[in-house]
């Protein structure tokens, strides 16, 4: 019976293989009830019962069904094997057991044999479980069980050469029907080939023909994970999980993709209340298998993870006692002993552990460990780097070939992996290296381990504020920024992200933010007044705005903390400790030095820095307080004890280039001795040739007036660099010095041939026109200047600067036109630099001089009309757009944004006179892109949206209008309506009609015409890029469906973390998180847009998101400040029709119908009086107002265009009808 029932003796295999061995008893039991007292049910509860310890009550179990033939064999050797594992073994049953097993297998039939092979491969025993499978083939001249158990047997000898053959038993299982056990072998198979796509579908045939078979949706889930599909692998979870409620594996996979993917910090690294129900749990699995040494090891590192040291050696002593050779135990009390200092005997612990590295393999965990050991006996940096390398490549190794799943992740062991961050990064520079300063290969060691955590894990904070705090010394400061910015959403308290932030707001001198990030960690954490950097960074922002006096008082509350002291560079705050490296610490006193010289203080000074001298004693940081002291001894005049003190700084010391660059800078200033200025530069090139020494020995040739060696120096360097642009530039001023101007031309030329950076135009450009070859120097700045729109400040300013030398070039030309076009085009740039600078009022000034002088000027009055309606003076903008279209009607461009401008001013009934003249002005309008466009345009904001996307259509093909046509269609598709998306207010007030199935199927229709038009974009920027991607994810959350809306919010997420403050992207989230019904998350997106400053690129999603933060206030009662936030909208919009409809809704919920009629009256008028919603609830108001007429006339015109609209005729027709009766 049971041999008939192929999926269920699958399942028993599949949780056998698994070890689950409580499962094993349940689903045998589910085999009983079905086909009463089956004997290999029987034999099957009595194997789970046996690995689960539980001896003598196996054994009673197996004594039953030993004379049944079927599983005899198996129950006679699996009582052998439970009469073996227990404590005290009965030698005389075993050895009659042992008797019967030769004489029955003299008999055996082929299920006898058969299951005595599937027991020996279910307890590891592959080659005995062949022997029995083999005669059992040849018995029954190939019994397709027979063959596909052979497969697994061979798939799982951990032998490669058996593993191939085991696809041939497999197919042959599959051949003559949906043999479940083959096909999940068959599967297993493809995948341990990491053919995933391959075993991916046969695990989705088997769900086909099997689809209570819950193991092949285990196996989909794991086979998804693996192809990195994390979208579809929730969506099988949920599948699984709906067969399965209590299906841990599915719970388990929902729980590392809120760890993984989800970023959920709560469950993220060593949460002190997960380790302390995960400690629960092993200790749970010890209690019931208490001879178990990995788990008491276990138990142990459970410990280490909660700082416990103590209990954690207990535990790995017990782990020791369980099993002598435990190397893990040995690991874990080694790493404890190293914790409390006891550095003796970790290190013979280690050197034994060592010397039997090669009978036990490699462990990262041993190189480690041997590094903090070199760490602590005060070792050289080159020693702890090497025993840091070997652990990284060692644990590295161990995840070839791993697919992404839930072993890649435990052998990942990033908390492991922050470990060796945190060592390495003790040996990294502690500030940002200057600009064409090589970086420091420490630093891309960690960036590159540091990414594969963040991308694996960005859930877990710390690692993300490691690659930022990795950025910002690499220089990457805008990387930094994005990874502390990630840091900070998810845990706005964390401390160390503020400070961090604060220096990256400090290396860019913005003092305001520097100090706002500092008030904001105080904020969060009042504790970090105890942490010295805390003020450090506070006092270099006070120092640098001037308050030299406050800056002192600030060094010095710094420097009395107990986290200064010399006795360890950490200390304790109500239990959390305070770490602050050696380089702060000398940062503190050497800040204070300053501070004091500054303030004419120099003896107080003189005092700072001798305790500087005492504290730093020894250590690696003296050299820092030796050129600090040098730089002391110059201001007191004591030149040659600053020089005495520099020479004694060594090659192979840190500090060495800024201990030679002190010294050069005294020859020079100091000394005026030039000689041995260069000299300096020459011994640091000696002693350290590399390309960052080799520019600093150039530049000092040049300061010195040298230019000949310069070029040398530089072409030297350049060979090592040969890309570098600013070496090029460099050698180009170092040859036009030498008056060697055909050379230098020559160069320019050929470095510009190279593709190096463009900035070599100008020099080349501004070289010929000093030798007046005028043409030449006039080709080369117009080559630069074709080029498209650009916005960006550097961009508009290379631009200038090429349009003032193009200027010069026509004046000496005497092209006295030209030139003045030019310098006209400067004004322009000008004005745009002013632009991208936001200093609207420098920008007007230039764009009214250059109208006076030029008043036909196109691109002047198009930016005074963009001035205007950035200033929000809709009317004067007005004003200048219609200049431009009544000197040119059919000026497409300007006519679409003339008719947006008008609907943000209120006055889309002024539309069609323009719409009128370009028609007069176009020779076939019907067919031309741009009047299509722009005719598109306006129907769809005044509430048209089909007769809209009829005339987008028309311009869809074209190169100039196409895009945009394509993008606007696509958000008609979507939204036609004009709804607030994710809002709730009014979703729940048209409930009904919106849950009609006509409606929902017109919705889904729309959506599948969306996604058509999406393929039709090709965008060609990388903003154009970004702009895709945000479509495509709107698309998928206007499905409504659970997995789409969370892939969406992925992408979202993804977009916002690259990119500070991307409003689409931020407002995407929102709504994703609102159609998710994770209201708080939405509004803290929305309240993050809402104290932005406006800009007009993002003008639609800033009102989409005031208008749903002003919902969200709505459904909270908050009316006061949905009110605030509705005014905003209209400020910026003055036909935003649901901005007076939200207005209405408040009103009414007032009862001030007045007022709701009032706020409806402006909704109806800008929704061009088509929105029967709104009809209806204006003709509500204005009957509850007594405007009995006004109400009857408004429900014509709305019965008009919908005579079926609900509720219309009886609600309100016939009221006011009667009302006036009477």
């Amino acid at each position: 019976m049971a041999e008939q029932d192929s999926a269920t003796l699958a399942v028993i295999n599949y949780y056998c293989q698994k070890k689950y061995f409580n499962h094993i008893q349940i689903a045998a039991d589910e085999g009983l009830k079905k086909y009463g007292n089956d004997a290999v049910f029987l034999f099957f509860h009595a194997y789970g019962v046996l690995m689960e310890d539980r001896i003598q009550e196996a054994i009673r179990e197996l004594e039953t069904v030993k004379e049944k033939p079927d599983v005899s064999l198996c129950s006679i050797m699996a009582l052998i094997y439970a009469h073996k594992k227990s404590l005290a073994p009965d030698r005389d049953a075993i050895h009659e057991l042992d008797s019967k097993l030769k004489e029955d297998r003299k008999t055996a039939g082929q299920a006898a044999l058969y299951f005595a092979g599937l027991f020996l491969w279910h307890i590891g025993r592959h080659d005995k479980a062949r022997e029995y499978v083999d005669r059992m083939i040849k018995l029954s001249n190939g019994a397709k069980k027979g063959l596909i158990l052979k497969g697994w047997i061979e798939l799982t000898s951990g032998r490669d050469a058996y593993a191939k053959k085991a696809i041939k038993y497999f197919d042959e299982g599959i051949q003559d029907g949906n043999h479940v056990f083959a096909m999940m072998g068959k599967a297993q198979y493809l995948e341990m080939r990491q053919n995933y796509s391959g075993a991916l579908e046969m695990v989705n045939q088997i769900i086909v023909h099997f689809p209570g078979f819950l193991p092949a949706f285990v196996k989909k889930v794991e086979l998804q994970l693996a192809l990195q599909d994390w979208d579809q692998t929730i969506e099988t979870v949920h599948r699984l999980l709906q067969k399965d409620s209590h299906n841990f594996e599915g719970l388990g996979m929902l729980a590392l993709h809120s760890l993984c993917r989800e970023g959920n910090i709560k469950e993220c690294g060593r949460n002190q209340i997960v380790l302390q129900q995960t400690y629960t749990l092993v200790e749970r699995a010890f209690s019931i298998s208490s001879r178990n040494a990995e788990i008491a090891n276990e138990l142990g590192y459970q410990m280490v993870l909660q700082g416990k040291v103590k209990e954690a050696v207990r535990w790995y002593k017990t782990a020791m006692s369980l099993d002598e050779s435990s190397v893990p135990a040995l690991t874990g009390i080694i790493r404890c002993q190293l914790t409390e200092g006891q550095l003796e005997d970790a290190e013979q612990q280690l050197e034994f552990l060592n010397e039997i590295q090669q009978s036990i393999g490699k462990s990262a965990e041993l190189s480690f460990l041997r590094a903090v050991l070199a760490v602590k006996k005060h070792k050289g940096q080159d020693e702890v780097i090497h025993f840091l390398n070997d652990a990284i490549d060692i644990h590295f190794s161990t995840l070839q070939g791993l697919p992404l799943g839930v072993q890649y992740y435990e052998k990942l062991n990033p908390d492991f992996l922050l470990e060796i961050m945190r060592e390495y990064l003790v040996f990294c520079p502690t500030q940002p290296g200057a600009p064409s300063q090589p970086l420091s290969p420490l630093l891309k060691h960690c960036a590159s381990v540091l990414e594969t955590v963040v991308k694996t894990v960005p859930g877990l904070l710390e690692a993300a504020f490691l690659m930022a705090k990795v950025k910002y010394l690499a220089g990457d400061v805008d990387a930094a920024q994005c990874n502390l910015q990630h840091c900070l959403e998810q845990n706005p308290s964390y401390a160390d992200a503020h400070l961090l932030m604060a220096q990256v707001y400090l290396s860019q001198e913005n003092f305001k933010l520097c100090s706002h990030s500092l008030e904001l960690c105080l904020s969060y954490n009042f504790e970090i007044r105890e942490h010295p950097l805390y003020h450090l960074i506070r006092a270099q922002t006070q120092k640098k705005m001037g308050d030299i006096q406050e800056a002192i008082k600030t060094l010095k509350i710094a420097a009395g903390l107990p986290a200064m002291r010399k006795t360890g560079s950490t200390s304790k705050s109500k239990g959390k400790k305070i770490e602050f490296s050696a380089t702060d610490r000398v940062s503190v006193f050497l800040e204070l030095a300053e501070a004091h010289r500054m303030n004419g203080e120099q003896h107080e000074a003189a005092k700072v820095m001798q305790d500087a001298i005492n504290e730093f004693s020894g250590t690696s940081e003296e050299l820092r307080v030796t050129i600090a002291n040098a730089d002391l001894a110059v201001v007191r005049g004591d030149i040659e004890l600053a020089l005495g003190m520099l020479r004694n700084v060594t090659p192979e010391q840190p500090y060495f280039i800024q201990a030679k660059e002190k010294m050069a800078a005294i020859y020079l200033n100091q000394r005026k001795d030039k000689q041995l200025y260069a000299s300096c530069y020459r011994d640091l090139v000696d002693k350290l040739p590399g390309p960052h020494t080799y520019l600093l020995l150039g530049d000092a040739y040049m300061n010195i007036q040298e230019p000949e060696k310069a070029i040398d120096i530089y072409e030297q360097a350049l060979k090592k660099n040969p890309r570098d642009g600013t070496l090029a530039s460099k050698i180009g001023t170092a040859l036009v010095k030498t008056h060697n101007y055909n050379k230098a031309i020559n160069y320019y030329e050929a470095a510009l041939k190279t593709g190096q950076q463009n900035f070599l135009r100008y020099d080349l450009a501004e070289l010929l026109l000093k030798l007046r070859q005028y043409e030449k120097a006039e080709k080369i700045l117009l080559q630069s200047l074709e080029h498209d729109y650009v916005s960006d400040l550097q961009a508009l300013m290379e631009d200038a600067r090429y349009l003032m030398l193009l200027a010069k070039i026509y004046s000496k030309k005497e092209k006295i036109d030209d030139a003045i076009l030019a310098l006209q085009r400067v004004m322009l740039e000008l004005a745009q630099l002013y632009l991208a600078q936001d200093d609207i009022d420098a920008c007007q000034h230039q764009c009214v001089v250059l109208l006076k002088s030029d008043q036909d000027n196109d691109e002047a009055t198009m930016m005074m009309a963009d001035l205007m309606f950035r200033k929000q003076d809709y009317d004067q903008a007005v004003f200048h757009f219609q200049q431009l279209l009544e000197r040119k009607p059919d000026n497409f461009m300007t006519l679409a944004r003339l008719i947006d401008l008008l609907r943000r001013a209120g006055k889309l009934e002024e539309v069609p006179r323009f719409l009128d003249m370009a028609e007069k002005h176009t020779s076939r309008p019907t067919s031309e892109p741009g009047f299509n466009y722009c005719k598109g345009l306006h129907l769809w904001y005044t509430g048209e949206p089909n007769d809209a996307l009829r005339h987008f259509n028309k311009a869809r093909k074209d190169s100039d209008w196409g895009q945009n046509a394509i993008y606007n269609m696509i958000e008609i598709c979507m939204n036609p309506d004009n709804d607030t998306i994710g809002g709730e207010v009014f979703e729940n007030l048209d409930g009904d009609m919106r849950n009609s199935t006509e409606k929902q199927e017109s919705e889904q229709l729309a959506v599948m015409t969306a996604e058509k038009l999406l393929k039709e974009l090709k965008p060609q920027t990388i903003q154009g890029h970004v702009q895709l991607r945000i479509m495509e994810s709107c698309c998928l959350m206007a499905t409504k469906h659970k997995a789409n809306v969370e892939r969406a919010l992925n992408v979202f997420t993804e977009i916002a973390t690259a990119e500070k403050d991307h409003i689409p992207a931020l407002f995407g989230m929102a709504t994703a998180y609102m159609i998710l019904k994770q209201t708080p998350r939405a509004r803290n997106q929305l309240k993050r847009i809402a104290k932005l400053n406006w800009n007009a690129t993002d003008a639609e999603e800033f009102e989409k998101s005031w208008l749903l933060l002003a919902d969200v206030y709505i459904q909270s009662g908050k009316f006061d400040m949905a009110v605030e936030l509705l005014k905003r909208c209209l400020r910026h919009n003055k036909s935003c029709c649901k901005a007076y409809e939200y207005m209405g809704y408040i009103m009414e919920k007032e009862q001030s119908y007045k007022d709701a009629a009032t706020n409806y009256e402006m909704a109806w008028k800008y929704c061009n009086q088509t929105n029967p919603t709104i009809g209806y609830k204006l003709a509500f108001n204005y009957l509850k107002a007594k405007r009995y007429v006004d109400a009857i006339d408004i429900c014509h015109k709305v019965l008009a265009a919908h005579p079926n609209y609900p509720k219309m005729r009886k609600d309100i027709l016939d009221k006011a009808r009667a009302a006036l009766r009477s």
